[in-house]
């Protein structure tokens, strides 16, 4: 089984394994998504019921899913935000194992796609800041989401400026193209994922940890 996993993400093709990698990250990054946000849901509904709910997330002061729930900032459209990724990951996880499959997209559905998500991607980063810098508390289960979503915009976005998805222009397309082709997206990338944590480990410390 592990040999077939790595034959099928090791393909001697460059664009064919670099598809693979790119779907799979995917595919991982949209279900583990769709569980924070079905785990998040479920506490939503929770609390809605009973303000006072002890969450199994509510671990401390710090890593406090009800802090963060009970806020404003949780329900900016009038419904629990989670509901938006119940809605958004499924269709990135049939994307993504269409794109497995080979399937081929067309270009404005995948320009579409890639509108949608990063709505999605700069939705995540603002919820973070406000639970980073005004409730002062964070969720786990939206860190999670966090994550995802970043993992999987830096993958859509790379597919998307390979195959001349995002209707830039020459110059800019060239550029990105060069940019993608040495992977400085993937050192961006990482470079955010440990920003955010090294952000989280100053000014929380030890308190992660009470």
């Amino acid at each position: 089984m592990w040999q077939a996993v790595k034959d099928f993400l090791t393909h001697r093709d460059k664009t064919v394994r670099d598809n693979r990698w790119i779907f799979t990250s995917m595919l991982i990054g949209a279900i583990l998504s769709l569980l924070a946000s079905f785990v998040l849901s479920v506490e939503a509904i929770t609390l809605a019921a009973n303000p006072d709910a002890q969450l199994n997330c509510s671990i401390n002061i710090v890593l406090n899913c009800a802090s963060v729930a009970l806020h404003p900032s949780a329900e900016l459209w009038g419904f629990p935000n989670s509901f938006l990724g119940l809605i958004a990951e499924p269709v990135v996880i049939t994307v993504a194992i269409a794109g497995l499959s080979g399937i081929k997209f067309p270009r404005a559905f995948m320009f579409a796609a890639q509108v949608g998500y990063s709505l999605g991607f700069i939705f995540a980063w603002y919820l973070f800041g406000v639970s980073f810098f005004v409730i002062g508390a964070l969720c786990p289960w939206c860190l999670l989401v966090t994550l995802t979503t970043t993992l999987v915009w830096f993958a859509i976005t790379r597919y998307n400026i390979r195959e001349k998805n995002l209707y830039l222009s020459k110059g800019v397309q060239k550029k990105l193209e060069a940019f993608i082709k040495k992977d400085y997206d993937k050192l961006v990338m990482w470079s955010v994922v440990v920003l955010a944590i090294a952000a989280i480990l100053a000014k929380y410390g030890s308190d992660l940890f009470a």
